[in-house]
């Protein structure tokens, strides 16, 4: 009979060739992309972003200057200059605690890496509300998943491409508004 270190071994062995695997096939999956073209009025609001040949523009009543808006039903972010043009967009995953719509500021921000609430490695933290006790942020993970939110924690992390995290970061320096809409 193989010594316990000898099956200790071939089991971590399998497991690690398993987490392999699952990480090489979720690799392959769709991530979300940025556009810099001038957005139409076209939007999706699947469950899951999509990729969208010109994504909606601007949303009416999100305020006018710098400033980054989210829509909460086209699950979009909008990165907008001074003079009202947004120089980026994007599809987002939200979690499961949305804002209220409104303005905000951005109020504290972390480089992370740190752990999100679904314990995914998370960083280019951007704060800007809380909501029933949940910080709501902007973030993406360090691996570049897409996870689903994870089933009965709550969640504030509104998640994006790494690309997107890290031009929300540059753009969202504290103080910078923040327009949530429907």
């Amino acid at each position: 009979m193989p010594a316990p270190k000898v099956w200790v071994t071939g089991l971590t062995v399998g497991a690690i060739a398993a987490v392999v695997v699952l990480a090489v096939q979720a690799d392959k999956g769709t991530k979300p992309e940025a556009a810099t073209a001038r957005p139409s009025t076209s939007a999706s609001a699947s469950a899951k972003p999509t990729k969208t040949a010109a994504p909606a523009a601007v949303p009416d009543g999100s305020g006018t200057g710098r400033r980054i808006v989210y829509s909460l039903g086209q699950k979009r972010v909008w990165l907008v200059g001074a003079s009202d043009n947004a120089s980026r967009t994007f599809a987002v995953w939200p979690g499961t605690v949305a804002p209220d719509a409104g303005t905000y500021a951005v109020g504290s921000r972390a480089e992370g890496p740190l752990t999100g609430s679904d314990g995914v490695k998370i960083e280019h933290i951007v704060y800007f509300t809380a909501k029933s006790g949940v910080n709501v942020a902007f973030s993406n993970a360090v691996d570049g998943s897409s996870p689903p939110p994870a089933s009965g924690v709550q969640t504030g992390g509104i998640r994006m491409g790494t690309a997107d995290g890290a031009a929300v970061w540059t753009f969202g320096a504290a103080g910078t508004k923040v327009a949530v809409v429907n």
